[in-house]
């Protein structure tokens, strides 16, 4: 089984910072795709970002394009979610996910094999 932990969430100030980083640790696992998704109290949830492990490739929903960058360690298996100029707006639980398949498209959560439990990210105005 292949866990994935979030961490770095919290409480940030509108135009402040944060990083978020999700750990995937378990049996020997190298994903094809890792993403971010968030849910908001009273909203559905919202694919974020998603970074294509063998290629670098990313893609970014219009919201956070030019404000959040997602990187990766491949030695830690790690990703990354860089989260500049925060908004009230991007208030949410942000979660982590992955998958071994080879998808051209993957912007929908059930399309991931795994994913996080999830962290917190508050910003205030």
């Amino acid at each position: 089984q292949v866990q994935l932990v979030e961490s770095g969430g919290g409480l940030v100030q509108a135009g402040g910072s944060l990083r978020l980083s999700c750990a995937a640790s378990g049996r020997t696992f190298t994903p094809s795709i890792m993403a971010w998704f968030r849910q908001a109290p009273g909203k559905e949830r919202e694919f974020v970002a998603a970074m294509w492990w063998s290629t670098g490739n990313t893609y970014y929903t219009d919201s956070v394009k030019g404000r959040f960058t997602i990187s990766r360690d491949n030695a830690k298996n790690t990703v990354y979610l860089q989260m500049n100029s925060l908004e009230p707006e991007d208030t949410a639980v942000y979660y982590c996910a992955a998958t071994a398949r080879r998808l051209t498209i993957a912007v929908m959560l059930p399309q991931y094999d795994y994913r996080g439990q999830g962290t917190q990210v508050t910003v205030s105005s």
